[in-house]
């Protein structure tokens, strides 16, 4: 699928992204854990000499097969569930990087799993994830991921796989010369953007298309964020919401696949920051499962535009690394209910404790969901001194 050039390619767009993702610099003798699937060894493979010529130390972790997911959550009890392995929370306290290279051989093999495992899951691994986010906002860890082609995305995406890599070459920019720098351009252009939405002081978002009229509050000390180097590709711009602000409907045109569910047109109804009613076309029952898992999955944790001339993505992908980027003729906006990005915080997000996040209105959860609309839409921005302004219209920024 990917010749070894590509690969290299691959790999050098991956390191911008390990790099650009960390607010240090990497020091001789970090730490970085690749975590993969079994088909994205060739890729691995690539990488791995690159981050040792870097002087970095990288722990190699192959995540279960398909077949091994379907026996864990088919036969463990609740203690196996919740099981952490000895050691993982010292390999997590000293990781200063992450790449995580995705490959899933299956998109279903789940599907009959109770959405409860997932969540029983997910929480006894939090603490986890809470470390590393600790950990980024002392600048002290980066991370970045992204996909490898494989027949089942192909398959659910009514690709060929060759067609399949041909979209990934596409939209990373593996088919440019050093795409690495590529990236740093985009990277250049969205500082503008960004430094353009940060000047504006403002109070809310109203959101419309045909079936999504949405107020999102931006919340203090909120800045937007976006091609961070987190994932490979990311063409998005990013803010997380003071979630107790959302009023209205959301709806989700592009379906998803989740936890080994096909997911299609999510419609959620928020009422004074909660999810107070859910529909969906498919997968209602596991849309509401999923939305149960904790206090703070029925709050939005994500609001986020990207404009379409940055995207060179404009089909659905089957993945939503992919779908949440998606450019077409439209752009896209997509949603998070669940946990918020510290990230966005407009201060040091050392000092970003968990009292001053629930004083400040940014959501905690196990989930993080992304929901996407790719419907032509119009965002308009409400200021703080009175006015409004809008910023986003035909798939595009307009400032």
């Amino acid at each position: 699928m990917f010749d070894s050039m590509r690969l290299e390619k691959y790999a050098d767009v991956l390191i911008w992204g390990l790099k650009t993702s960390r607010k240090k610099p990497f020091a001789n003798g970090d730490v970085v854990l690749v975590r993969f699937d079994a088909p994205a060894l060739p890729l691995v493979e690539a990488l791995y000499g690159k981050l040792l010529d870097m002087r970095l130390n990288p722990v190699v972790r192959l995540q279960p097969t398909a077949g091994m997911e379907r026996s864990f959550y088919d036969l463990s009890g609740q203690k196996q569930l919740t099981f952490v392995p000895p050691g993982e929370k010292e390999l997590v306290d000293n990781l200063s990087g992450l790449v995580s290279i995705l490959a899933p051989q299956s998109l279903t093999h789940l599907s009959h799993v109770d959405p409860a495992s997932f969540g029983m899951f997910q929480k006894s691994r939090k603490f986890l994830r809470d470390i590393m986010d600790r950990r980024e906002e002392q600048g002290e860890f980066g991370w970045t991921l992204c996909l490898y082609p494989t027949p089942a995305l192909a398959e659910k995406a009514g690709l060929s796989i060759e067609e399949y890599a041909r979209q990934i070459e596409k939209a990373c920019y593996l088919n440019m010369a050093q795409p690495e720098q590529d990236w740093q351009q985009f990277w250049n252009a969205a500082q503008e953007i960004k430094a353009k939405l940060n000047s504006l002081d403002i109070e809310s978002y109203h959101i419309e298309s045909e079936r999504t009229d949405l107020r999102v509050v931006g919340g203090l000390m909120r800045r937007w964020v976006g091609i961070t180097g987190h994932n490979i590709p990311s063409f998005e711009m990013y803010i997380s919401p003071d979630w107790r602000g959302t009023e209205g409907v959301f709806y989700a045109d592009l379906p998803s696949y989740r936890s080994g569910n096909y997911i299609k047109g999510v419609k959620l109804t928020f009422k004074a920051g909660v999810v107070t009613d859910v529909q969906a076309e498919q997968g209602q029952e596991f849309t509401i499962q999923q939305l149960n898992m904790d206090q703070g999955a029925r709050r939005l944790g994500e609001f986020s535009l990207t404009d379409r001339r940055f995207s060179r993505i404009d089909r659905f992908m089957a993945h939503t690394l992919y779908d949440e980027n998606f450019g077409g003729q439209n752009g896209n906006c997509h949603v998070a209910v669940g946990s918020s990005y510290s990230d966005t915080y407009a201060g040091d997000p050392a000092e970003l404790t968990l009292e001053r996040k629930e004083e400040l209105g940014f959501n905690n959860s196990a989930l993080h969901w992304d929901l996407i609309n790719t419907e032509a839409k119009r965002v308009t921005a409400y200021l703080r001194g009175g006015g409004k302004t809008v910023i986003y219209e035909q798939g595009m920024f307009t400032l």
